[in-house]
């Protein structure tokens, strides 16, 4: 399992892991694919800076990436309470009178934490300028196109710079922003996602960016068959995600009982793409409380920041409510094959050794 971004970032496997876990990412790097850290949770400088010095000394010197949010057109942001009056009563009402009628208790007196910085433009650019002092190989924008300028200050530094697109007209437009490496983010994908399936769009994109630009295969990958079949339809790589929640390097970031219980009895079907987590459509686990925001009478999903804000809190108390029937979780269609919790070293070699086997058995059929 070896294409052209093995050599252009010195790693063993064309797999990149995004994850929100540092544990995870390193652990991705040192088993030979590209762990790619998710930064979104992180809302001042310091405490990024602090998880970029772990990964720089936990990697054994392999290369790693990290994920930002950020949107491509610059926008007029405010403080969080300034963004917070733009909220509609109705909206905390409903929010505030679900959680009641799921039974999520608050969380205690001084716990919790604001959710919506992470999400703003300005901190996402404090999130590059924080990893261009570590030793990142690649900044990826789940957003698709970051800024010109931004792409550029990545350029400077020696890095590369990927966006993930859902239409080929987007990467198509990715590139001509100056984008290196575009991730084609089908629609079983976790998190955000488009319209288009895997199967259609990977070869899409790939034809529409022609032969010099690397594609990753996003969505629904979670097997080495699954990676197989996306070098197959022209990606030069497979970007994952989900899978790397189903591992024990995740616990280091999030313990959690019910989460865990939520997934491993989760079949293909049991997701929903909304926008009710960000306000841009995502691939979340199907709940109680997705199906909360789908009923006669509930609201419709605020556009991005202000979704993000208006459930930032109900998100802290649902997590730490441990129900595995109301947890938000972004996942993707990929979650009917997670069925057990496993090192992340266990994954990695799984899934060499099935794609391994897959070619093997397709040689036979061509001869």
């Amino acid at each position: 399992m070896r294409t052209s971004l093995c050599d252009q970032f010195g790693i063993e496997y064309p797999i990149f892991a995004f994850t929100p876990s540092e544990h995870v990412a390193a652990a991705v790097s040192r088993a030979g694919g590209l762990g790619v850290l998710g930064c979104v949770r992180f809302n001042d400088a310091d405490e990024l800076d602090k998880t970029l010095t772990w990964m720089d000394e936990n990697t054994d010197g392999k290369p790693y990436g990290v994920d930002v949010v950020m949107p491509m057109k610059i926008p007029t942001e405010g403080s969080s309470l300034d963004l917070g009056a733009m909220i509609p009563d109705e909206h905390k009402k409903f929010v505030d009178e679900t959680l009641l009628k799921l039974g999520v208790p608050p969380l205690p007196e001084g716990e919790g934490r604001d959710g919506v910085l992470g999400w703003l433009h300005s901190v996402a650019r404090s999130h590059v300028d924080v990893a261009l002092q570590h030793r990142p190989v690649l900044i990826a924008n789940a957003l698709g196109s970051p800024p010109v300028d931004v792409i550029e200050q990545c350029h400077a530094g020696g890095l590369k710079v990927a966006a993930l697109a859902g239409a080929p007209k987007h990467a198509q437009s990715h590139v001509a922003n100056g984008v290196d490496i575009i991730i084609a983010q089908g629609y079983e994908a976790g998190g955000h996602t488009g319209e288009i399936a895997s199967m259609v769009l990977t070869p899409d994109i790939v034809d529409a960016v022609g032969p010099d630009v690397p594609v990753l295969g996003a969505g629904g990958i979670g097997s080495g068959r699954q990676i197989a079949a996306s070098l197959a339809l022209g990606a030069q790589g497979v970007w994952t995600g989900s899978i790397w929640l189903g591992t024990e390097e995740y616990r280091n970031l999030a313990s959690n009982e019910g989460w865990e219980t939520a997934f491993l009895r989760a079949s293909s079907s049991d997701t929903v793409r909304t926008r009710i987590y960000t306000g841009k459509p995502a691939r979340l686990l199907k709940t109680k409380w997705t199906e909360a925001w789908a009923e006669e009478g509930a609201p419709a999903p605020l556009p991005m920041p202000l979704q993000n804000l208006l459930v930032a809190d109900a998100h802290n108390r649902i997590n730490a409510a441990h129900d595995p029937d109301v947890i938000s979780m972004p996942i993707g269609q990929i979650v009917g094959r997670m069925n057990e919790v496993r090192p992340v070293a266990d994954v990695v070699a799984d899934l060499v050794r099935e794609f391994t086997e897959t070619v093997s058995r397709l040689d036979k059929l061509a001869q």
